[in-house]
């Protein structure tokens, strides 16, 4: 089938820009290997709004994370995901680093961010009780906030879905030629064709560009992989804002975060590798993380982990090598004519999607996409039940209309079987128990998954009207039950 435009990739940015063009009457179609959405760096970051201070002056990077900032409480409220704007503090601990700090501020003031300032010892240690003794002053920036990052991306692709975007998972991009103005897309299996090509591909970008025949690609993308420490519910409220200490070359730095769903979040590390796909967690990495949360909250409890993971982030470098001064690699094709680039978006990409996507469906209109808004566009989707947010009497009518939100199968994040049911059922629904952990949580408290994990793999064989012994963890070969088979 041939589409008006072909994105590949469905992180937050491709998800963001399906999401705004569906606004639109245009065929689109997005490819993504994975075997489902958000499965790169979106799925492992920091889950962080970040507010916009720390671009670069004059960068794309800053004028779409200030603005993407702003837009983001309206987009999740349509989106029905929940968000926090609660604030970021960016700690100093001694002169050299309030010196930093006003830099930082001067340079926030310039990208337009809205309502910081530099906060003393003691106003600090009163918006952070648990914070380091040692911190003698902060960075406030209100506007900064948390999301689940991979909610977000299967709430926009879901909107897509809705306005009549179509998906292809499991779609590993081996080949792209160009013929009488048409892109054709392929995998080795099926081929998409389209008249624009979107090049959404996180940490493959600068692969993707060559097999769609750029000669003069900017850069190439460095993975730099982020690990990550996860902490119990319990441990939530030893930070209220965002904490960072202040920034380095590598990035910002080990944080201290809560997060949306009432965890505390500690990292990430920033390690070059080779392998872009390597998501391995180290000792010393992970030490590394434990350290640098102890250093703004010195009584962190890290014996209440209950995972940890790692992200490999796109880090763009271009010709002349310098990381430091690297911007997002949005530009229209001088070479490929109806090629567009979103690459080597780093953070603050996640806080950047909703106005990257934007400007992304401006760009192909400076291309020559034809755009008219649709009369029948639908802004959100259809609404979740998020049954342990409910109370007594909203559960009570909530069982009522359907009895099978009264069985919980997940006991640590009181998930129930309505919901599960609902996951596998929801355009882009759960195909795995992954697919139900993303979209539910059930299997991310504290058990691991022990105990729910084999009810749920019952209830996707019912529902999706399949054998048990087919369903798996995360597609591929990772069945849960073999059977006896080798």
């Amino acid at each position: 089938m041939k589409y008006d435009v072909c994105i590949i990739g469905a992180g937050i940015t491709g998800a963001m820009t399906a999401r705004k063009l569906a606004k639109y009457n245009v065929s689109v179609c997005v490819l993504e290997a994975a075997g489902d959405v958000a499965m790169g760096a979106t799925k492992a970051n920091s889950a962080i709004v970040h507010a916009g201070f720390d671009a670069e002056c004059g960068t794309l990077k800053a004028a779409l994370n200030v603005k993407g900032c702003a837009m983001m409480p309206a987009e999740t409220k349509e989106l029905d995901v929940p968000y926090k704007q609660c604030g970021s503090l960016v700690c100093a601990y001694s002169d050299a680093e309030i010196a930093h700090l006003e830099q930082l501020y001067a340079r926030g003031c310039e990208n337009g961010v809205p309502d910081m300032r530099i906060v003393g010892g003691d106003e600090l240690r009163a918006m952070e009780p648990n914070i380091s003794p040692d911190a003698v002053a902060a960075l406030w920036a209100p506007t900064a906030g948390i999301v689940c990052p991979y909610e977000l991306c299967i709430a926009a692709c879901e909107n897509a879905v809705i306005n009549g975007v179509q998906f292809k998972t499991n779609f590993r991009v081996t080949n792209i030629t160009k013929e009488n103005g048409t892109f054709a897309v392929t995998d080795g299996n099926e081929i998409v064709y389209a008249d624009y090509l979107v090049n959404a591909a996180g940490v493959h970008s600068d692969e993707i560009a060559v097999l769609a025949g750029e000669t003069d690609f900017p850069m190439h993308v460095i993975p730099r992989r982020g690990e990550y420490m996860l902490l119990d519910r319990s441990e939530g409220k030893m930070a209220n804002h965002v904490l960072f200490s202040c920034p380095s070359a590598n990035g910002k730095g080990i944080l201290v975060s809560p997060t949306v769903d009432g965890n505390l979040i500690l990292g990430p590390t920033a390690k070059a590798i080779d392998d872009k796909d390597d998501t391995a967690t180290t000792t010393d990495g992970l030490m590394e993380v434990q350290n640098g949360a102890r250093h703004l909250v010195p009584t962190v409890n890290t014996r209440a982990v209950i995972t940890q993971f790692s992200g490999v982030r796109p880090t763009p470098v271009y010709a002349d090598g310098d990381i430091t001064k690297s911007d997002f690699c949005i530009r229209i094709s001088e070479t490929v004519p109806g090629l567009l680039h979103l690459a080597g978006i780093e953070s603050p990409g996640l806080a950047s999607s909703p106005a990257t996507g934007e400007y992304a469906v401006e760009l192909l209109a400076k291309m020559g996409l034809s755009l008219t808004e649709k009369s029948s566009y639908t802004p959100g989707r259809p609404k979740k039940i998020r049954f342990r947010e409910l109370s007594d009497e909203e559960r009570a009518e909530v069982i009522k209309q359907n009895p099978l939100y009264g069985k919980i199968i997940c006991r640590c994040e009181t998930v129930t079987e309505g919901e599960i049911v609902d996951a596998i059922h929801r355009p882009l629904g759960a195909r795995d128990l992954d697919m139900v952990k993303r979209r539910t949580r059930a299997g991310m408290g504290r058990c691991g998954s022990g105990f729910c994990s084999p009810r749920t793999v019952e209830i996707l064989a019912r529902e999706l009207g399949v054998p048990m012994d087919t369903i798996t963890k995360c597609g591929g070969n990772s069945v849960i039950l073999n059977g006896g088979k080798k």
